[in-house]
């Protein structure tokens, strides 16, 4: 007990209720926009097909990546490879439930960076599972460089792992102060 004020404790139902009112619609709407954006451009696109949005900058495309984020593990055995992807995706789906429940169950922030990061993985996973590899589309560059083809998930993932820095930072700072 500190400054005499005893700490309510929580139970983990009440803590996933108080999660689930933002978690279910934004692991929903990063799941259904990832998986029908993907779908059109399945549907319109041959693999590697380029269409310029912004010359110079920007083409949507079809890349099936059978590696990770930026096409890591991609040189791996088909077996080993799919392995360590859902090893990794598994361990990254546990801890984002533990963060959930025991770190950010009271922190909006919080919850909003695990909710995108949960719904991206589970965007991705859907496409290992059913595709063995992952549908990305996003093509941006300048010149000659390309930055790796990615998708929503990607993005809601990026977003996610962005706002977990950003909290960490001003916690700390405010808990410096």
């Amino acid at each position: 007990m500190e400054s005499g004020v005893e700490k309510v404790s929580i139970s983990i139902g009440q803590r996933l209720r108080a999660v689930s009112h933002i978690l279910i619609p934004i692991v929903l709407l990063v799941v259904v926009s990832d998986q029908y954006t993907k779908h059109l451009v399945v549907q319109r696109f041959q693999p590697l097909e380029l269409l310029p949005v912004i010359d110079g900058f920007f083409n949507l495309t079809l890349h099936y990546n059978k590696g990770a984020a930026f096409g890591l593990f991609h040189d791996l055995p088909d077996g080993i490879r799919q392995l360590t992807l859902w090893s990794v995706s598994g361990v990254a789906m546990v801890a984002v439930i533990y963060f959930l429940l025991f770190e950010f169950y009271e922190q909006r922030l919080g919850i909003v960076s695990m909710s995108l990061i949960l719904g991206g993985a589970i965007g991705n996973g859907v496409d290992r599972a059913v595709l063995g590899e992952v549908v990305d589309f996003l093509d941006f560059y300048i010149g000659t460089y390309h930055w790796p083809a990615f998708n929503v998930a990607d993005i809601a993932i990026s977003v996610g792992a962005g706002l977990l820095v950003i909290l960490t930072v001003y916690e700390q700072f405010r808990t410096k102060n």
